[in-house]
């Protein structure tokens, strides 16, 4: 079976790639730029994308990575019509050039930020709630689900839609990345004292589940569906620096000092957004790709925050 993937180069895409090679799949990954001899170059993604040079390699499934991703500090000032022009528009382009070419089945990667950005630890998102998107990237991931599956019903191309929480592992990069490095470094944090909940997935627990979805024969119920997935074990922020700190072989100086006095100050600082990742919950419900698939983590969190060591170690 031919798989095609988008945004090869990723932090997902270079593991996933690497996964479905390794499990016997062929794979055709598709880069923005590059050499010919290490995928296949389509420039910048759009509507007006031309994937024939792709599409000709005969993919049979497309997994699309590929996008215009979340940042903490949005510079554009109209950065929901640049989010719309490549996750909607380019998404719903490669679905019609794919569908006339061939490609049986699209595997989505959306965000949880579709459900929205925080929740209560009694109430986790489902994949059937009513999207609540907070922000121009989360409304462009919306836009796009909604696109693809409208387009999916009456064409019939198959179409999966995977909406992940924040995905870790070996090469992360953002803000679990930068609470490493405080931690490796000895800095006090203001974190000793949190008490939210959160679900996290492993990236080897996440490529696992992207390979199932994309093999049509193993996994037929996933068509036309939408998956929430996470590790299985919801973590405090507290717990995760522990944790992290542990397997790095470091002491977690983390100060006590109350969520009521954290959001006052990141309120003065304008960092509210950054408050509600490290204060508050989001937990998600995934016992429906469990139920529909029969899928289980392949890892635990502290296998994949050891395996992150070992990563760090080589590089």
């Amino acid at each position: 079976m031919k798989v095609m993937v988008t945004g090869a180069t990723g932090f997902i895409g270079q593991q996933l790639c690497s996964t479905l090679v390794a499990r016997g799949y062929e794979v055709i990954p598709i880069l923005r730029s590059g050499a010919a001899e290490d995928g296949v170059s389509v420039g910048d993604i759009g509507p007006e994308t031309d994937w024939r040079e792709a599409l000709a390699t005969e993919p049979d499934v497309i997994v699309h990575l590929a996008a215009r991703v979340h940042v903490m500090k949005e510079t554009l000032a109209d950065a929901l019509e640049t989010f719309r022009r490549v996750n909607v528009a380019g998404s719903l382009n490669l679905a019609r050039q794919a569908l006339a070419a061939g490609v049986k089945r699209l595997v989505f990667l959306s965000s949880i930020k579709v459900n929205g950005d925080i929740n209560l630890p009694d109430r986790p998102f489902r994949a059937d709630d009513t999207p609540a998107p907070e922000d121009a990237y989360a409304i462009s991931k919306t836009e796009a689900e909604k696109s693809l599956q409208e387009f999916a019903q009456v064409t019939g191309l198959e179409l999966v839609v995977i909406r992940p929480p924040l995905v870790y592992g070996p090469g992360v990069k953002g803000n679990f990345a930068s609470m490493r490095q405080w931690l490796i470094r000895g800095v006090p944090l203001p974190l000793g004292a949190i008490h939210n909940s959160r679900s996290l997935i492993a990236l080897e627990n996440l490529v696992d589940f992207v390979v199932l979805c994309a093999d049509r024969e193993r996994s037929p119920h996933a068509n036309n569906e939408v998956f929430l997935i996470s590790d299985g074990e919801n973590i405090s922020t507290t717990e995760l620096l522990r944790r992290v700190a542990r397997v790095y072989g470091v002491r977690a100086y983390l100060v006590p000092v109350p969520v009521g006095w954290l959001r006052i100050c990141a309120r003065i600082c304008g960092k509210t957004a950054l408050a509600d990742r490290l204060l508050g919950s989001l937990v998600v419900d995934s016992s429906k790709a469990q139920k529909l698939l029969g899928w289980q983590p392949v890892v635990t969190m502290d296998n994949q925050l050891l395996s992150m060591t070992k990563h760090d170690a080589r590089t």
